[in-house]
C-alpha cells in the first residue's frame, strides 16, 4: 500500500474522543493546546480487515466467556515463525492484559519481596515502577551513551548482579527509549550473564514488529542460538503497539520451560482469574492473519517522518544528536547541547508548543536531562511542524512560536 494511500484511508481526528493523548494534555501538561507526541500510541485506524472482524462480533450482539480456538495459536504461531523464525507452540502461551502486566506477573511469581530485579536505564518507565511498587530491590544498570546511541555494559551488569544476588532481568527489546534493535549477539553476551548467574530473564518484545531498519531484524531472546537460553525465558508479547490495539487489553507470555509454566500456572489460579478480551483476541488474530501490508505502510509513515526531523537536525540544529531509530516509532534526541537540560521542559513546551516525554522520566537519576522523546507515527504534517518549531525556536534564541491547533483541518485535506 503507498504511504499516500495508507495515509488518505487510516489518518484520523483523535480529539473529542476521550483520547489521552489528545484530551488527557491538560491534565499532563497543564496545556491542551500542544502537538502531542508523548504517549505510544498513533493517528492511524487499526487496519479495515481488524476493523470488519471486530464488527462482525459487534453484530453477533454476544460478548460471554468464550474459548481460544486452534486457529488464533497457528496466526500467532504463523507470524513469528515465518517473520523472526520463532516457532511457538500452542501449550506455552498464557493470556494477559498487557505486557507491563505480565513484568507484574513474573515479578510476583518468580521472585520474593526484597529480592534484586535488574533493569538498564534509561528504561521505559513502568519498568522503574513495576519492580519499586511490587516490593522488589531495584539494580539499575545504565546503557552505555556514546555518538548518539547506546549499547549493554556487560561488565556492569555481571558485576551488578554478583553484588546483588539478582533474581530476575527486565529486558526491553526492542528498546524504549533509545529506538535500538538488539542484535543476536548482543543479546547472547548478556543472556549467558544471566545463565551463569540463574537470573531469570523476563523480555517484553512489545515493539517486536515496528524494525524499521533495513540492515537489521528482530530477533526474539528466546530464539537467539536456536534457542539456547529459551529455558530461562519468559517473553511478553502484544499487538498492541503492532495494530494500535492498546485499550483492547490483550498480550501473550510465552513460557517454554515446562517448570517455569507450572510455576506460573499455580501462581495465577490464585490471582489471574480474568477470561481474555474477546475482542483483542479476535484484533490480533486477525491482524496477525491480514494486517501485515497495513504494517508496512504505517512503518513508511515512520521513516520517513524520522528522515525529515533528521534531515532538517542536520542542516539547522547540527549540535542535536537524533538516535538511530531502528525500532519502534519513539525518537529520542539528545538536545544537551542546543539549550541547557534545565530548561527543555520550558522551551520544548512552552516555545515549541510541543507535548513529549522527557528523558528524566526514563532514568532515576535524571542523567538524561536534555533529552525527549518523540511518537512519530502520527501526521508527517504534524512532525514537520513540531520538528520546524524546534529548529525555529532553539535556532533563533528561543523566539515564541505561536501554534493553536486545527488538526481537523489537517486531516480534512486528505479526504
Amino acid at each position: 500500500m503507498e504511504k499516500e494511500i495508507f495515509l488518505k484511508k487510516y489518518l484520523v481526528d483523535r480529539h473529542g474522543t476521550d483520547c489521552m493523548k489528545w484530551d488527557g494534555m491538560q491534565e499532563k501538561f497543564g496545556d491542551a493546546d500542544l502537538i502531542a507526541m508523548w504517549i505510544a500510541d498513533t493517528e492511524f485506524k487499526t487496519p479495515e480487515s481488524i476493523q470488519k472482524a471486530l464488527m462482525e462480533r459487534v453484530e453477533h450482539g454476544v460478548f460471554g466467556y468464550t474459548n481460544v480456538p486452534d486457529e488464533y495459536y497457528a496466526a500467532l504461531d504463523n507470524w513469528m515463525s515465518r517473520r523472526y523464525g520463532y516457532h511457538i507452540e500452542k501449550d506455552w502461551v498464557r493470556f494477559t492484559t498487557g505486557c507491563v502486566t505480565a513484568l507484574a506477573y513474573s515479578i510476583n511469581c518468580f521472585t520474593e519481596k526484597q529480592d534484586a530485579v535488574m533493569v538498564m536505564t534509561p528504561v521505559y518507565y513502568p519498568f522503574l515502577n513495576v519492580v519499586t511498587n511490587n516490593g522488589r530491590r531495584r539494580v539499575d544498570v545504565p546503557l552505555i551513551y556514546e555518538n548518539g546511541t547506546f549499547r549493554m555494559d556487560y561488565a556492569a551488569a555481571e558485576k551488578a548482579i554478583e553484588e546483588n544476588q539478582v533474581k530476575m532481568f527486565l529486558l526491553c527489546s526492542p528498546h524504549n527509549p533509545s529506538g535500538r534493535c538488539f542484535g543476536e549477539e548482543e543479546l547472547a553476551e548478556i543472556l549467558e550473564v544471566c545463565r551463569r548467574h540463574h537470573v531469570l530473564v523476563v523480555a517484553d518484545e512489545i515493539h517486536q514488529d515496528l524494525v524499521l531498519s533495513e540492515e537489521q531484524r528482530f530477533v526474539p531472546a528466546a530464539s537467539v542460538h536456536h534457542g539456547a537460553y529459551s529455558d530461562m525465558i519468559i517473553t511478553a508479547n502484544s499487538a498492541t503497539k503492532t495494530f494500535n490495539l492498546a485499550t483492547l487489553l490483550h498480550g501473550h507470555m510465552i513460557i517454554s520451560n515446562p517448570e517455569l509454566r507450572k510455576q506460573y500456572d499455580s501462581y495465577a489460579s490464585g490471582i489471574n482469574r480474568t477470561e481474555i478480551s474477546v475482542m483483542g483476541m479476535i484484533a490480533t488474530m486477525t491482524g496477525y492473519q491480514e494486517g501485515e501490508e497495513w504494517l508496512e505502510a504505517l512503518k513508511q509513515v515512520i521513516r520517513d517522518n524520522h528522515k525529515y526531523l533528521k534531515e532538517q537536525f542536520a542542516l539547522y540544529l547540527p549540535d542535536a544528536n537524533v538516535c538511530p531509530l531502528e525500532a519502534t516509532y519513539l525518537q529520542f534526541v539528545d538536545l544537551s547541547k542546543c539549550l541547557n537540560p534545565d530548561d527543555t521542559r520550558k522551551i520544548i513546551q512552552d516555545k515549541c508548543r510541543m507535548g513529549v516525554d522527557y528523558g528524566e522520566w526514563f532514568d532515576p537519576d535524571e542523567n538524561y536531562k536534555g533529552f525527549i522523546r518523540m511518537n512519530l507515527a502520527t501526521d508527517p504534517q504534524l512532525v514537520k511542524q513540531a520538528v520546524d518549531n524546534m529548529v525555529n525556536v532553539i535556532r533563533h534564541k528561543w523566539k515564541e512560536i505561536i501554534w493553536k491547533k486545527d488538526i481537523r483541518k489537517v486531516m480534512a485535506s486528505r479526504h
